[in-house]
């Protein structure tokens, strides 16, 4: 005979599976279980453990123990930054990944702030800046929902944005076509771009604003944007939560040796 955490964490997976608790729906609270006589604390907290190693619920400080969503997020390559998308469209990077994943999009999930600040070392280093320099900052913090999924902060050179919608705070992309096409506007059209990546233990911070599961890491992303001459015009830091983003790449392989024999 399976031991009552058993019985009632299959039940809740049935449940869940069913559709009767869909994704991102809240399970009730364990005093809640506990005062309608489905068992202890301790039976109830082992039932609702087995549903998160089982990969169907989250529980997080604060928010109790919640349905996971669905299939993470495809966060694309270089495909999330085709011209055409934002130059001559209104596709910004974070609606193309949705749009790829085949999921419904809001232009305000995207919310920011945005303020003037002194370079730290990173940031002077990601922009080709002494460490002190004044640039501007523009935070966003960006959600599914009511899920928040990540953050990204985009650094400029205050003579490049300055004046530009870029500065504005209003919650969303920079207007039509967003950042890209507001530097594209101004004579700063994009190129190439290098981005590096790597997971890391979240601080509490981060913790709570992406409202993450117990011991799930963060991926950590910076980019940084070129124009043709060489010129940065944008130095980013995202911060992913891990379990709602799968990496998709689509590039051409290189053969150098070819290259050589052409320019020979």
């Amino acid at each position: 005979m399976a031991p009552k955490w058993r019985d009632l964490a299959d039940r809740f997976a049935e449940q869940i599976k069913s559709g009767e608790y869909p994704p991102g729906a809240q399970l009730p609270q364990i005093r809640e279980l506990v005062e309608a006589g489905e068992g202890s604390k301790e039976t109830v907290h082992k039932a609702y453990k087995a549903l998160e190693a089982e990969g169907l619920v989250t529980s997080t400080r604060g928010h109790g123990t919640v349905v996971r969503p669905r299939a993470p997020l495809k966060r694309l390559g270089i495909a999330r930054y085709d011209k055409a998308k934002w130059r001559d469209g209104d596709e910004v990077a974070f609606i193309a990944d949705r749009v790829a994943s085949g999921r419904a999009y809001k232009r305000n999930e995207q919310t920011q702030t945005v303020s003037r600040m002194q370079a730290n070392s990173l940031v002077a280093e990601g922009l080709g800046v002494l460490v002190g320099s004044e640039v501007y900052a523009r935070a966003r913090l960006v959600k599914e929902g009511t899920q928040p999924t990540h953050t990204l902060t985009s650094y400029y050179r205050p003579e490049h944005v300055e004046g530009t919608r870029i500065v504005d705070p209003t919650p969303g992309p920079a207007g039509r076509g967003g950042g890209y096409r507001v530097l594209y506007d101004a004579g700063y059209e994009i190129d190439h771009m290098r981005e590096a990546l790597f997971a890391r233990i979240p601080t509490a911070d981060e913790v709570q604003l992406l409202q993450l599961p117990v011991g799930e890491p963060v991926v950590e992303l910076h980019r940084t944007t070129y124009t043709a001459d060489g010129t940065v015009v944008e130095f980013a830091v995202g911060i992913h939560s891990a379990s709602r983003f799968a990496w998709d790449y689509d590039f051409k392989v290189p053969d150098s040796a070819q290259d050589r024999k052409e320019q020979e």
